[in-house]
């Protein structure tokens, strides 16, 4: 068996960073300068760059503490370690370059500098990459284990369990449940580890078996027994995690805030409620709806007068909708239907063959040309480019009694596009799943995640069947 060492397996993933950036390091020099390939004019020794390449290297180590790139990471996948590479490398190439640029060095091979860090990157995710895919096998095969001991088996600790057998990849192993008001799993769960002990004999078992962790996975009404529990883990060193009995209610990533000293667990943690997160967004959305005015101004020309030749009436479309904050807005559209009593169109759904489209609204509605106006309501602050899509109060109102969670949606701005329409879930198609898809937004925006729906939503068309 593998025991992990964590202190000492950080000390290798430093020396083994340390020798990649090395490696990048004379790759670049020699492609630069020696291949031939590039030209290979060069006014600065060798010594000079490798100066400079060791500042970057121990740097790139400082960063990669600083953001935790070395702490554990099996519970990890893949795509965090990816993320990590490039945010530490980012910040140390951006010190590099004010360091260069605070000593004069105006010799540096911008090109070198350029093939440098593209190299480092991806020679990093390589190896990182042969490291997790050999440590995944390890443990598949039974390597590299850490044991588990499970206290409670209720559907808390059932359901943990359950987890654990999903992922062997992970490397974790159940010894078996610790529980008070049973002896052995009923009849539907007799695939479970055992159950071995009470939790009273948690010394016993922590003394018996070599456990690296403890999972307390007990009911509310056996708080009072968390203190010695913790108690006694610490004594032998074993690590304690708790996973609490209401999780259920928890997103998949909570967080934890604090208030005057004491610790709070947010049961919504939403990356734009920070100020930066939200200052970003909101800049975005100024530059990209104004480029988007400025590209499109002869397409809305074009549907301004298809829209005054086909039918009576004014061009733009209101209609009332709920934003950020449950505050309601109006939102504009190019008008695709004939005039109607507006308690229609604010009560009704748009049916397919919907009598009310005129034939030229049937066009820009099914091509999303009818959407463009909103970017002016983007320009205003009453929406985002990227959010989860608005809807008229009267549907919010039956919405938040039938869908679960539907109002968290109102937590961020609402947008032209989102994470649903790129998904397909756009008109007539379940709330339900357009709502995972929003909170799925929500808890996990991050600014590169914006680009991606608006990416999808133009290389995957406009045009949709659902639109009518």
């Amino acid at each position: 068996m593998i025991r992990q060492n964590q202190r000492f397996l950080t000390q290798i993933y430093v020396l083994a960073d340390l020798l990649c950036t090395l490696i990048m390091f004379l790759a670049a020099y020699w492609l630069k300068f020696n291949s031939g390939l590039l030209s290979h004019y060069n006014n600065l020794p060798l010594k000079s760059y490798l100066l400079w390449g060791t500042i970057y290297s121990f740097a790139a180590i400082l960063v990669g503490f600083y953001v935790r790139f070395y702490a554990p990471r099996r519970r990890k996948s893949f795509s965090y370690d990816i993320l990590k590479i490039f945010q530490v490398h980012g910040l140390s190439f951006l010190g590099l370059l004010s360091l260069l640029f605070i000593a004069k060095e105006v010799h540096i091979s911008r090109e070198f500098l350029a093939i440098f860090i593209a190299a480092n990157i991806m020679g990093m995710i390589l190896y990182r990459y042969a490291v997790k895919s050999i440590l995944t096998r390890l443990r598949r095969k039974g390597f590299n284990r850490r044991y588990v001991l499970i206290l409670g088996a209720g559907s808390v600790g059932r359901s943990f369990y359950d987890s654990l057998k999903q992922h062997p990849e992970l490397g974790y192993e159940a010894i078996g449940f610790l529980d008070d008001f049973q002896t052995e799993h009923a009849a539907e769960h007799s695939g479970l580890k055992p159950i071995i002990g009470t939790t009273d004999q948690l010394d016993e078992m922590l003394n018996k078996f070599m456990i690296d962790e403890v999972i307390i996975a007990l009911p509310l009404k056996a708080h009072k027994k968390y203190a010695t529990i913790i108690d006694q883990c610490e004594k032998t060193g074993v690590k304690t995690l708790i996973i609490p009995d209401f999780f259920d209610m928890l997103p998949a990533r909570p967080f934890f805030d604090n208030f005057a000293g004491i610790p709070l667990i947010n049961v919504r943690d939403i990356p734009l409620d920070e100020l930066s997160n939200r200052l970003l967004k909101r800049a975005f959305d100024i530059v990209f709806s104004l480029f988007a005015i400025t590209i499109v101004s002869p397409i809305m020309l074009m549907v301004y007068i298809g829209i005054k030749l086909t039918s009576p009436g004014p061009v733009l479309f209101k209609q009332e909708r709920m934003g950020l904050d449950r505050r309601t807005f109006n939102m504009y559209k190019f008008r695709s239907m004939h005039i109607s009593d507006p308690g229609t169109s604010d009560t009704q759904w748009t049916v397919e063959n919907d009598p009310r489209r005129t034939r030229f609204g049937s066009f820009i509605r099914r091509t999303s040309l009818d959407e463009l106006p909103q970017f002016f309501n983007v320009l205003v602050g009453h929406m985002s480019v990227v959010g989860p899509r608005p809807e008229r109060p009267f549907f919010v109102e039956q919405f938040k009694e039938e869908i679960p969670k539907y109002m968290v949606k109102h937590h961020i701005r609402p947008g032209i596009t989102g994470w649903a329409q790129t998904n397909g879930l756009r008109g007539d198609t379940s709330i339900q799943d357009r709502i995972m898809h929003d909170l799925f937004y929500i808890e996990n925006w991050t600014f590169f995640f914006d680009l991606k729906i608006i990416v999808k939503t133009i290389t995957k068309g406009l045009v949709n069947k659902n639109a009518y």
